[in-house]
């Protein structure tokens, strides 16, 4: 693996990477966040008692227009067509550990520059989206796990996220 870091030119100065003379290729990333919760707080989104509305259709959206929207947040990241986005959310109830919600992000595209800060970017205001929907009922929810679990493509070819490194 390369400690290159490539978007800090011979002088030290940030910079955006030239992608110009790479080839493209179809890429893939998976990303994948957490809001910890109480139960009761779950229990209210997926009975849909919620005053605000549907809240996991409020977060796929924002994590979708999130995703289109990268290159606007992170100064150096490339502007990208995206082929796809897909926000996953799946509730997930406990009754010894406190319960979560967790949102799976999934962009593809091809193209010259991979895609990761775009999944990335997707699950961080899904995970957001629902903290600002449900604050005002559960101030103690927690944004937790947020990263990259897949990548296909490039030049630095496949990931897959091992919890044991």
């Amino acid at each position: 693996m390369s400690n290159d870091l490539t978007h800090i030119n011979q002088h030290g100065e940030a910079h955006m990477v030239d992608v110009g003379s790479k080839e493209i290729s179809h890429r893939m990333a998976v990303a994948e966040g957490k809001v910890f919760m109480k139960t009761e707080t779950l229990d209210m989104i997926v009975e849909g008692r919620h005053k605000k509305g549907d809240v996991f259709a409020t977060c796929r959206i924002a994590g979708i227009m999130a995703a289109k929207r990268c290159s606007d947040l992170i100064p150096l990241c490339h502007s990208l067509n995206l082929s796809s986005v897909t926000v996953d959310i799946e509730p997930q109830r406990s009754a010894n550990k406190p319960s979560y919600v967790k949102i799976t992000s999934k962009c593809t595209l091809d193209a010259k520059t991979g895609v990761e800060m775009e999944a990335l970017t997707a699950v961080s205001i899904a995970c957001l989206t629902l903290y600002d929907m449900c604050k005002a009922v559960d101030k103690g929810m927690e944004i937790s796990d947020v990263r990259l679990m897949e990548k296909l493509g490039g030049r630095s070819g496949s990931y897959i996220y091992d919890a044991s490194e």
